[in-house]
């Protein structure tokens, strides 16, 4: 049997503002095909489909598309919840969309029922577990600890129950949307840690033919059979070097026998770049980051006036700007603000912002607004002064 691991779509989520949806429906297109061109079997999506629990209209449009475009496919198809989604919203009619071969499973009370397949070789028993949230799950499961690794542990072993029933020679396939050790996390995911926890140990997955894991928004192998896919697309400039994509994994008689990368594509690419502004307008060598979302970090020792402004005059898709001195702390300390109005505050951190005054139209704007927001005369000196808008 032949399956295919994704996970972590995040439909629904933008990039620093920028809707990504054409982007996330490009790559349903490349699974709905690699489906056909793999001869996939089983397509099983680890969680996050959605970036929120309640996804905009455009976003469940989308995953409507998808899952009907997969359930007429020749595969089987495997989705569970993960931390950003609503498992009630997510697993709406899911005994009903069974019957077109695709399986919801955002039940935690049903993660040792299996979507049971056959092969040439015999049975496999696919698990999907959701994100399993421990404050909700410790006290309905009697658990002796608030923790990842108390409801995981649990989980799998109802799952090792189950199968120990199953027929001899019965593969099995783990699906989970958790963090496990040995993988690396970046700037998207969402922080699951109970008591400064979240990570559990990769060993809970011992024994089982495969583990398809999300939540983890970049590729890893943790041991031969336990693998996060990552994210299709690029969530955060954490993540420029990723290879995104999905496995395809192949399952003999005896388990686990061969796996291979199938690259996803790359609706723009990321570019991390840093240095003055006259240097990153000037330099020919950053001409390819011209078509990619551009991260900047400025490196003068004073703040450029207009600077995002010029930037994209040269790189159109820059969408974060980054100061950080060269020579100077990147926080410096703030100055000491004993005794000083409001108004001179704001000066002097507009100066050490910009690494240079504020001009006299500037400073009479900041005057003004400071005597709008403030009913306290001490807080502005000169408040009789009349300002021309």
């Amino acid at each position: 049997m032949r399956l295919l691991h994704t996970s972590d779509w995040h439909l629904g989520r933008s990039f620093h503002g920028e809707d990504l949806l054409a982007a996330q429906a490009a790559y349903v297109d490349h699974l709905v095909e690699t489906v056909e061109a793999e001869q996939v079997d089983l397509v099983i999506v680890a969680g996050d489909v959605y970036d929120r629990a309640l996804p905009p209209v455009d976003a469940v449009a989308l995953a409507d598309d998808a899952f009907a475009r997969l359930a007429r496919s020749r595969a089987q198809v495997v989705v569970t919840s993960g931390n950003h989604d609503s498992h009630r919203r997510l697993g709406f009619n899911s005994r009903l969309v069974e019957l077109a071969g695709l399986h919801l499973r955002t039940d935690a009370g049903r993660v040792d029922e299996p979507v049971l397949l056959t092969d040439e070789h015999g049975p496999i028993a696919v698990y999907g577990i959701p994100y399993l949230e421990p404050d909700v799950l410790r006290h309905a499961w009697d658990l002796p600890a608030r923790s990842h690794q108390a409801v995981l542990g649990h989980a799998l072993e109802r799952i090792r129950d189950d199968l120990a029933t199953r027929a001899d020679g019965t593969r099995s396939v783990v699906v989970a949307h958790a963090f496990v050790a040995g993988g690396l996390p970046s700037d998207s995911e969402r922080e699951i840690a109970v008591g400064g926890v979240s990570v559990v140990p990769v060993e809970l997955f011992a024994g089982f033919d495969y583990t398809a894991l999300g939540h983890l928004h970049g590729r890893a192998r943790l041991t031969e059979s336990v693998r996060y896919c990552g994210s299709p697309i690029a969530y955060s400039f954490s993540e420029a070097r990723h290879l995104k994509g999905s496995w395809l994994v192949d399952l003999d008689a005896d388990g686990l026998v061969d796996t291979r990368f199938v690259e996803s594509p790359v609706p723009r690419p990321l570019a991390c770049l840093s240095g003055t502004l006259e240097t990153l307008l000037a330099d020919p060598d950053l001409a390819d980051a011209e078509a990619a979302w551009v991260q900047v970090t400025l490196t003068d020792t004073a703040r450029p006036t207009n600077a995002m402004e010029r930037l994209q005059r040269r790189f159109p898709h820059a969408v974060a700007l980054r100061f950080t001195p060269a020579g100077g702390p990147t926080t410096p300390e703030r100055s000491p603000t004993a005794g000083k109005s409001a108004y001179e505050i704001s000066l002097e951190f507009v100066d050490h912002v910009r690494g240079g005054p504020a001009s006299e139209a500037e400073s009479d704007l900041l005057r003004l607004a400071l005597e709008c927001c403030s009913d306290d005369p001490d807080l502005v000196p000169g408040r009789d002064t009349v300002v021309t808008r």
